[in-house]
């Protein structure tokens, strides 16, 4: 059966602090492209709608979540010092901080925005699985994710990835992340 595929473009910043010597513990930005590729569970029914569900169905929530939390959201390591400047002194802040356990990497988000996918299509009732997430951080670094390992879903990178929210962190509450 066809499969169906939708990118978004973000801008984003971050800094990878586990290497202290690395020329991304500096904050740093990218202009990057998310794309997912999804494969519809059942087959299509050919001279009726033509498609298991339509583009618009598929891409409202995801591109609401994309648009609303990861565009120009600075991505943080949890244990990173400047997530308690945020709390301290900018708390106003902390719905553009995206917090994830470790470093931010492209590799990280990659799983973390699997696992939020996948979270959209449960929420949506979405007649569809989640085949491959791709992850542009410039031009020439792109991560692909073609499913998860069992490791990648125990791994407790954080708990916002779970929910079909437009959560990226766990420092909020839960209600105000709720769709707008």
């Amino acid at each position: 059966m066809p499969a169906v595929r939708f990118t978004r473009r973000f801008s984003m910043a971050h800094r990878l602090i586990a290497d202290a010597a690395s020329k991304c513990a500096v904050p740093h930005g990218h202009n990057e492209f998310v794309s997912v590729t999804l494969e519809p569970l059942a087959e299509i029914d050919f001279g009726g709608a033509n498609y298991a569900a339509s583009f618009e169905r598929l891409k409202t929530r995801w591109h609401g979540f994309v648009d609303r939390s990861l565009d120009h959201a600075f991505q943080l390591n949890a244990s990173d010092p400047l997530l308690n400047y945020f709390k301290d002194h900018e708390p106003q802040r902390l719905k553009q901080v995206l917090v994830v356990d470790g470093d931010p990497t492209t590799e990280a988000l990659v799983i973390a925005l699997w696992r939020k996918m996948e979270a959209i299509i449960a929420a949506e009732a979405l007649p569809f699985r989640l085949a491959e997430l791709e992850l542009e951080e410039t031009p020439t670094n792109t991560v692909l994710a073609r499913g998860l390992t069992d490791a990648e879903r125990a791994w407790p990178l954080a708990g916002w990835c779970d929910r079909a929210d437009n959560s990226i962190n766990d420092i909020l509450p839960t209600e105000s992340w709720a769709w707008q």
